[in-house]
C-alpha cells in the first residue's frame, strides 16, 4: 500500500492526508539516526561564508536566511566571471554540440560537457544560445538522468534541467521533463540525486509552465517526504533529502495564493521536524511555519468590514494584544488560522531561539538562534512579516541601482531558491534581463532612462571585448521568432 501511494504521488495524483497515513513510517528512528547520518554535512553547510568566498566557486550559500548581505563585493571582485560573454557563448555552444552528439561519448566527456553547460548558464544569461535546442537538450539530459551512470553526471544533468528552465521561458518544459525528474526522486539509489531532483523539480514547476493544480500536487508529495523523514521515497532519515523537500515546499508555497486548506496539516508536519537533529531541517521547517502564518494575512480589500480589526485570533488575542501592540498600520487582515494551536507553535519556536546545548556546533547554534528569533516574531504577529535585529542584513543591494528589502518570508524563499541555483551569477542574470528571475523577484526596482540600465560594475570598461554586463534587458522565450518579427 505504501508503494502504491508513493507511485500515485509521483504520477501527479494527490496522496492521502499525511495525518491519515505516514506518521508510522520512521519517526521513532529518525531522531536517533539523523545525527549520525547528517551531522558532519550539517556543520559544513552551516559554516558562515561570505558572498565573496562563494562567488569564487560559483555557489553562494543556500543558507541565505543566515545573513542577507550587500552583493556589491560580487560586482567589484576582479575574479568574478572574468570570462567575457562571447567566450562563454562559444563554450556553451560547444558543450551543447557535444551533449547532443551522444554516440560514442564517454561518461567522463558527458560530465565535462555538463559541467561547462552548468558553468556557462550559471554565470550569465545566455538564453539566445539555447534557442531551437531546448527539446533536444531535454532529451539528452533525460538520458543522463535515467541511465544514472555516475552520481556526478546525474546531478549535473538535474541542475542543467533547472538552469534551462530558469533561462529559457518554455511553457512545455515541465510537461516534457517532469516524469524523468519524479522517477529520479522516487527510484534513484543515490540520496544526493534524490535531493538534486527535488530542487530541480521545484524550479521546473515554477518556470516550466506548470499550473497551480500541479504545483499543489507536488507540494503534497513534498509534505509526505517531510512527514515520513524521507522514507516515502526510500531516503529514510536523510537530512539532505528532507531539507530539500522542506525548502522546495516553501518556495512553491509562495506561488499559491490561498493556503487555508493545506495550512493545518502542513504546520503540524513542520512542527514535528523542529525536533530533528539536523539544523538545516529545523530551520527549513521553521521558515515554512513563518511563511504560512504570514500567508494567513492578506491586504485589506474594499469589501472587508472594519469590524475585522477587532476580531480575536485562535488564542483569544486581538490586534492590540499581539507583539508590537499599538496602532495597526499594516493594512493586513487575518483570513484564517494558520494552525489551531498557535500557543504550541510559539512555545516551540521561542525555545529553539534560546536553545542551549553543548552537543551542538557553535555555528549551528548561532544559525538556530538567529533564525528562530525571526520566526518567533512572525508567529506571534504575522503582520510584522520578516524582521531582524540588524535591518541592514535584510537588504540585497546592487550599488546605487536599487535594493530589495527582504521584509517578507515569500521574498526570502524565492531569493534562497534562485541563489541556490545561480549562485553569484544571480547578479548577472538580473542585469542581463532574465525574465524568469525578474518575475520571481519583481521587488528589485531599477531606474531606467533612454540609455537603459547602467552597468552595475563601478568603472567597468564599456569596450565590446569585456561583455560582462549589458545596458538593455533581453528576453528570449519560445516565442522568440514572433517577437523578433
Amino acid at each position: 500500500m505504501h508503494e502504491d501511494l508513493r507511485r500515485r504521488a509521483l504520477e501527479s495524483h494527490k496522496t492521502v492526508s499525511n495525518k491519515a497515513k505516514s506518521k508510522h513510517s520512521s519517526r521513532g528512528s529518525s531522531r536517533a539516526n539523523s545525527a549520525a547520518n547528517s551531522r558532519p554535512a550539517s556543520q559544513v553547510q552551516s559554516r558562515d561564508v561570505s558572498d565573496e568566498e562563494d562567488a569564487g566557486n560559483g555557489n553562494l550559500s543556500d543558507d541565505t536566511n543566515q545573513s542577507i548581505n550587500s552583493i556589491d563585493a560580487l560586482l567589484e571582485s576582479d575574479d568574478f566571471n572574468e570570462q567575457s560573454t562571447e567566450v562563454l557563448r562559444q563554450e556553451l555552444t560547444d558543450a551543447i554540440a557535444a551533449l547532443l552528439e551522444r554516440k560514442g561519448s564517454s561518461n567522463k566527456s558527458r560530465e565535462d560537457s555538463l559541467s561547462t553547460y552548468v558553468k556557462c548558464l550559471t554565470s550569465h544569461y545566455l538564453a539566445e544560445v539555447l534557442y531551437g535546442r531546448v527539446p533536444e537538450l531535454l532529451i539528452a539530459f533525460g538520458r543522463s538522468i535515467k541511465a544514472e551512470t555516475s552520481e556526478k553526471e546525474t546531478t549535473l544533468a538535474l541542475k542543467a534541467v533547472a538552469l534551462t528552465a530558469i533561462t529559457f521561458a518554455d511553457g512545455t518544459l515541465y510537461d516534457t521533463i517532469s516524469g524523468v525528474l519524479k522517477r529520479s526522486i522516487s527510484d534513484s539509489q543515490s540520496l544526493a540525486v534524490k535531493a538534486a531532483g527535488i530542487y530541480s523539480l521545484g524550479i521546473c514547476l515554477s518556470s516550466g509552465g506548470a499550473g497551480e493544480e500541479e504545483i499543489a500536487d507536488v507540494m503534497t508529495l513534498l509534505l509526505e517526504i517531510a512527514s515520513s523523514d524521507g522514507a516515502f521515497i526510500g531516503a529514510d532519515d536523510n537530512a539532505e533529502v528532507v531539507a530539500a523537500a522542506l525548502s522546495t515546499y516553501g518556495f512553491l508555497a509562495t506561488q499559491i495564493e490561498d493556503m487555508e486548506d493545506e495550512s493545518e496539516d502542513a504546520v503540524a508536519t513542520f512542527l514535528d521536524q523542529l525536533d530533528a537533529d539536523d539544523v538545516r531541517v529545523q530551520v527549513a521547517a521553521g521558515d515554512n511555519i513563518a511563511l504560512l502564518y504570514e500567508k494567513s494575512y492578506t491586504p485589506r480589500e474594499e469589501d472587508d468590514s472594519t469590524s475585522s480589526e477587532g476580531e480575536e485570533d485562535e488564542n483569544g488575542m486581538g490586534p492590540s494584544d499581539e507583539l508590537g501592540g499599538g496602532r495597526d498600520d499594516s493594512g493586513l487582515v487575518k483570513r484564517y488560522n494558520a494552525y489551531h494551536n498557535t500557543h504550541e507553535v510559539v512555545e516551540k519556536v521561542t525555545a529553539l531561539a534560546s536553545l542551549s546545548t553543548k552537543s551542538m556546533h557553535r555555528r549551528d547554534k548561532k544559525l538556530l538562534h538567529q533564525s528562530f528569533a525571526r520566526i518567533a516574531v512572525t508567529v506571534q504577529n504575522p503582520k510584522l512579516g520578516l524582521q531582524a535585529n540588524n535591518a541592514s542584513k535584510m537588504v540585497v543591494r546592487i550599488h546605487r541601482e536599487g535594493e530589495m528589502r527582504v521584509d517578507k518570508w515569500w521574498k526570502l524563499m524565492r531569493l534562497n531558491a534562485i541563489r541556490r541555483l545561480l549562485g553569484g551569477g544571480f547578479v548577472n542574470h538580473y542585469f542581463e534581463g532574465n525574465k524568469q528571475v525578474l518575475d520571481a523577484l519583481p521587488m528589485l526596482m531599477r531606474s531606467t532612462g533612454e540609455d537603459g540600465l547602467r552597468s552595475p560594475r563601478k568603472g567597468v570598461s564599456t569596450k565590446a571585448g569585456k561583455g560582462r554586463y549589458r545596458d538593455s534587458r533581453r528576453f528570449v522565450t519560445g516565442d522568440f521568432l514572433s517577437a523578433e518579427g
